[in-house]
């Protein structure tokens, strides 16, 4: 029986090939179309990640395949034929918009960098765009992850999938990682500029509400440090919008099962917020730097319903960071801040002279053995 190399294949290469520097942009996912069965093979990969469902998993999948994905793909393709567009799902629409607009802006400062785009789940897959950018010539990666907050149950996702990639492959890129940009100065300014402009355009709400992906409780008492970033998130941007905390309030959303997660809870804290007399609100959900199911669904349309019923008359949903021009930059100022040290202006890096130079010393080393 012939033997099977456990590796992929390389690509192509010759001495003197020119060395190059990539960013690989990954966001959460997204069905391929508005169906069920697109969201029964989303949610397939999505739920079934131990990253995202820490429940024994033996139990977990029976659960999630007795039960779950015969039940809620169809209830969720609803909800995502209610956002769609012509471009597709919103989410996917705005990250390769951002990685277009990082790619841009770093050419527009000199560098030369490959950026692409990807999903955790879905595609464009994690592994097939790394695969194009070792096609390519990618010889150092920096993974840029769209989650500003860190959370096992996002970002060390992204990072199993590269480093699954990676265990299939014999000549792996120079990788870098990024963790978080909670507190990045471009990103709370890009929050603020996105806010101000609203309010520039529909005037400004009684109180503020910043929205947050919620978690399990559990998370972090077990070390996840995701709470306590999206506090200095929220803090960081209240002060720069100088709000007091009478008119600023943190909330968490997006709850799943009967645990305990992250509180308070968006859609209880707006009826409350009614009840007790606001009668305009406007929310923002920083967490989220593109608009998706769980913003233009769940907060644009059930929230601001749930608020209306208890008593409230104005509510404005603020839209995601998507391709705002500050953001391009901030990601821009972000991704440069991890790439010191790789050649990627125009001129960096290894010369045809060098290579010539190496190939020399090596014969000549060679010669000597």
């Amino acid at each position: 029986m012939p033997f099977t190399p456990p590796f992929q294949a390389e690509p192509s290469y010759s001495h003197g090939q020119k060395t190059k520097t990539a960013v690989l942009l990954c966001n959460l996912g997204t069905p391929d179309a508005p169906t069920a069965a697109a969201l029964r093979r989303y949610l397939a990969q999505f739920l079934g990640d131990a990253r995202v469902v820490e429940i024994p998993r033996v139990l977990w999948m029976v659960i999630l395949h007795g039960i779950i994905l015969r039940v809620r793909p169809k209830r969720s393709a609803a909800k995502y034929a209610s956002i769609w567009t012509e471009g597709g799902s919103p989410l996917r629409v705005w990250t390769q918009r951002q990685a277009d607009a990082l790619q841009s802006e770093l050419n527009a400062r000199g560098h030369q960098v490959n950026v692409r785009h990807a999903m955790r789940y879905g595609n464009p897959a994690i592994a097939q765009q790394l695969d194009e950018l070792k096609r390519e010539g990618a010889t150092r990666v920096l993974v840029l992850p769209a989650y500003p907050q860190y959370s096992g149950t996002t970002t060390a996702s992204v990072f199993d999938a590269v480093y699954d990639w990676a265990h299939q492959v014999r000549n792996i890129p120079e990788m870098r990682f990024i963790n978080r940009y909670h507190d990045h100065a471009g990103y709370i300014e890009a929050l603020a500029l996105r806010i101000e402009e609203h309010w520039a355009q529909h005037g400004r709400g009684e109180r503020l509400v910043m929205s947050f992906h919620g978690v399990p409780e559990r998370t972090l008492h077990l070390g996840d440090p995701y709470h306590c970033e999206c506090h200095k998130t929220a803090r960081l941007l209240a002060q720069r919008l100088g709000l007091s905390k009478e008119q600023a309030q943190i909330t968490f959303q997006s709850r799943f099962g009967k645990a305990k997660w992250l509180e308070p809870y968006t859609e209880p804290t707006l009826q409350a917020l009614a009840r007790a007399g606001v009668k305009r609100v406007d929310v923002v959900c920083p967490g989220f730097t593109s608009d998706c199911l769980e913003t233009l669904e769940e907060i644009a349309m059930e929230a601001r319903e749930a608020f209306i019923e208890a008593g409230g008359e104005t509510y404005h949903y603020i839209g995601c960071l998507n391709d705002s021009p500050a953001w391009g930059r901030a990601l821009a100022d972000v991704a440069l801040q991890h790439l010191q040290g790789w050649p990627t202006l125009a001129g960096q890096g290894p010369t045809e002279a060098d290579h010539a130079e190496s190939k020399q010393l090596a014969t000549a080393l060679g010669a000597r053995a």
